[in-house]
């Protein structure tokens, strides 16, 4: 049977990469989109994360068939509630009927334990999403406490780079001026609640849109001479850190330098439109590959040396039905038939036979129901507003993202 089959070539991966790379357990968060007609049943999905030593797994609904087949199996899930769902969400009626039906509904069988509300709000220039962003957090936190859930589930919201006025040096960052007034509230409410603060990070558009200007080797991990920040002297080997570390300087400045900060989403597609620079296979497979062993290192960043990240990998799955560019639908670790899109270099992903089948889910994806968020996310593309300074010998990159719903 295709499903046999399936699961057979998945356990495989797990078992070749449990044997070899036994640090990858307990180390990486995955995204997982379904943007998708053809992505393997949830069920079928399980030993694949396994395989990659994953043990975290952020959605963006509160998907009943992925919360169900995940039962029992030690992963921890974060949640979400669309954008669409947070004008709603200002009634403390129907936030607690969310909870009720999306997150009670599946503990403690299934471990979740994060929900974010919205995605990339602040930087929508959308008053009326932004408006309702703080009320939806308090009405879900609030139905948390009512249900007496509030201290294994958190809330918080993931933010885009775009959100700073000035990401370089790290050291200097500092958030928007305009959009400092809806964040402190935020950041506040983070602090009570001992939540953590998220950002998506991509240095892919930063070098897509500057290949000239910025060093490959400096966005992909690779071996090269980084850059110094000239005011805390600290040394950066890679774009990644140097964009985090702006953001910890960004909450220092505003009295939260305490605030843990967790990567919700960063990744490399292997594959883009012409004018995509940089979106190629051997590059994603850098991207990642490197990212992966350097979670496992537990290695923090200059700022914060002692930390361990939380960073969630863009995406479980390449996504054939996301509108945008090529390179939105090529950010996945795995191809819709369980087949790894490429060899990370980190376990035996790369052994499974590209004959490998799975059974698929067909057509559109669902409908959302009424008290669900949809499996819809947001559509990435970038623009980079380059200025004198140091960054890569001559220019920095502040990155703002632009997206558009799906």
């Amino acid at each position: 049977m295709e499903y046999s089959r399936f699961y057979y070539c998945a356990s495989l991966i797990l078992s070749i990469s449990g044997l070899v790379f036994p640090v990858m357990v307990g180390s990486i968060g995955i995204n997982y989109g379904q943007i998708a007609n053809n992505l393997p049943a949830p069920d079928n999905v399980v030993p694949l994360v396994k395989s990659i030593g994953a043990t975290k797994v952020k959605l963006y609904d509160a998907d009943p068939r992925v919360l169900k087949a995940f039962a029992n199996t030690g992963v921890e899930f974060i949640v979400g509630l669309g954008n669409e769902y947070l004008s709603k969400m200002r009634d403390p009626e129907k936030a607690q009927a969310w909870v009720k039906t999306n997150v009670q509904a599946y503990l403690p069988a299934t471990k979740i334990t994060c929900i974010t509300i919205g995605n990339e709000v602040l930087t929508f220039n959308d008053t009326g999403l932004t408006d309702n962003l703080f009320p939806a957090m308090q009405n879900i936190h609030t139905a948390l406490v009512n249900l007496g859930l509030d201290k294994q589930v958190s809330v918080t919201t993931a933010h885009s780079l775009a959100i700073l006025e000035v990401s370089y040096p790290p050291s200097a960052g500092s958030f928007r001026k305009d959009l400092v007034g809806c964040i402190t509230p935020i950041l506040n409410f983070h602090a009570k609640t001992n939540s953590p603060f998220l950002i998506n990070a991509y240095p892919f558009f930063a070098y897509k849109s500057n290949p000239k200007q910025i060093s490959l080797d400096f966005v992909l991990f690779q071996p090269n001479q980084g850059i110094v920040d000239s005011k805390s002297n600290f040394h950066y080997d890679n774009m990644l850190f140097a964009q985090i570390d702006a953001v910890h300087s960004a909450l220092a400045s505003l009295g939260y330098s305490k605030l843990p900060v967790h990567i919700s989403e960063t990744g490399w597609p292997s594959k883009g439109d012409a004018d995509e620079v940089g979106a190629t296979l051997e590059n994603a497979k850098k991207y990642n590959g490197n990212l992966l062993k350097i979670i496992c290192q537990r290695k923090g960043t200059p700022m914060r040396p002692n930390t361990d990240f939380n960073i969630y990998v863009f995406a479980l799955f390449n996504e054939n039905m996301k509108p945008g560019p090529a390179s939105e639908r090529n950010y996945g670790l795995f191809k819709p038939d369980g087949t790894p899109a490429y060899s990370l270099g980190i376990s035996g992903t790369d052994a499974v036979s590209a004959n490998t089948t799975t059974t698929t889910t067909t057509g559109a994806p669902a409908p959302p129901s009424p008290d669900s968020s949809s499996n819809g996310y947001l559509s990435i593309s970038a623009a980079v507003k380059v200025s004198p300074c140091l960054l890569c010998g001559a220019f920095t990159f502040d990155i703002f993202v632009v997206v558009s719903c799906t």
